[in-house]
């Protein structure tokens, strides 16, 4: 069994982002494991070119995205002085960036 990969950010979910959570899953229940996998990969390297982070600009200055499909994101803070990631939101692209 290989070993589990150390994890070298925390990971904080918000109370907005638990509820956005339920609700994108009652809407696409079979994502449930793709997103558990994200997060995993998050708290390990949010760099890896597979989650496609990038910062946001606009209203949602300041706060990153990563890619959960071609469709979805999840929105995020990332401080990395902390060595933390604080889990905002997620959502389809056009409902998170809606009057950007």
């Amino acid at each position: 069994m290989a070993a589990q990969p150390e994890r070298r950010f925390h990971i904080f979910r918000t109370p907005a982002f638990l509820r956005a959570l339920r609700l994108y899953l009652r809407r696409h229940p079979a994502m449930g494991e793709q997103v558990a996998a994200l997060v995993d990969q998050l708290g390990t390297d949010p760099f890896a070119p597979s989650l496609r982070l990038h910062r946001l600009h606009g209203r949602l200055e300041g706060e990153c995205a990563v890619r959960v499909t071609h469709a979805d994101r999840i929105i995020l803070t990332l401080l990395l002085s902390d060595r933390e990631i604080v889990l905002l939101d997620i959502g389809s692209h056009d409902e998170l960036y809606r009057d950007l």
